[in-house]
């Protein structure tokens, strides 16, 4: 099993479980659609990043408070700072789903959050490899929704990026993200390059999460 396919069954709640054939066969399918319907797109830039206290931080203009995003972003003088989504067509294909395979529709979800998640860390990879010329490195990935990391920074993030304009990405009156598989996320820039994971659970002190990946 691949690590896309091993991300779509932990997003399904298998937990330890491992998923039956039959399962295995839609989530094929899925991704199947899904090279046809995902637009993936992504934008970034990098901002000066300030130390405003121990639970405090300001990132190219925006103030936020989070105890567990400074602690990522300790010893940090800039941060990436980015949104991407796989597009309206990936909406389209799940809302006719819900109208006639509500399964599949389910397991295209989870399909489509796993390969949102790919697309991102083969766009952080390369984000990295150019900064390391530079003499700088990344932190691991962290979005508004992590910790207590408020999910009401990404408006400031959109605008930060001119989101809507350059890739179409923008947000409901309840700080939800249209498309729906779209992401924001602000990651570390240090001159010391230190051993750690890109992943969101890693980060993430939600530990009793059914969606968390295993440990080891």
């Amino acid at each position: 099993m691949d690590a896309r396919t091993k991300e779509a069954v932990r997003y399904l709640g298998f937990g330890r479980q491992e998923a039956d054939e039959a399962t295995l066969a839609m989530v094929a399918r899925s991704f199947e659609e899904l090279k046809t319907a995902a637009s993936p797109r992504i934008v970034w830039r990098i901002f000066d990043l300030n130390p405003e206290g121990e639970d405090s931080l300001n990132i190219g203009g925006m103030k936020i408070h989070s105890k567990s995003l400074c602690r990522n972003m300790k010893g940090c003088c800039q941060a990436v700072v980015l949104g991407a989504t796989l597009g309206a067509g990936v909406d389209l294909l799940m809302r006719r789903q819900s109208l006639t395979d509500m399964a599949g529709a389910v397991v295209t979800q989870a399909c489509a959050a796993a390969m949102l998640e790919e697309y991102l860390d083969g766009e952080q990879e390369e984000i990295g490899r150019e900064l390391e010329r530079e003499g700088k490195y990344l932190r691991p990935r962290f979005s508004p929704g992590y910790g207590d990391f408020s999910i009401t920074h990404q408006r400031q993030i959109l605008s930060m990026l001119e989101a809507p304009k350059r890739i179409g990405l923008s947000m409901t009156e309840s700080s939800m993200l249209t498309p729906v598989k779209s992401v924001t996320a602000v990651i570390g820039v240090s001159a010391e390059q230190e051993p750690c994971h890109r992943k969101g659970c890693e980060a993430c002190e939600k530990k009793d999460c059914i969606y968390r990946r295993n440990e080891g």
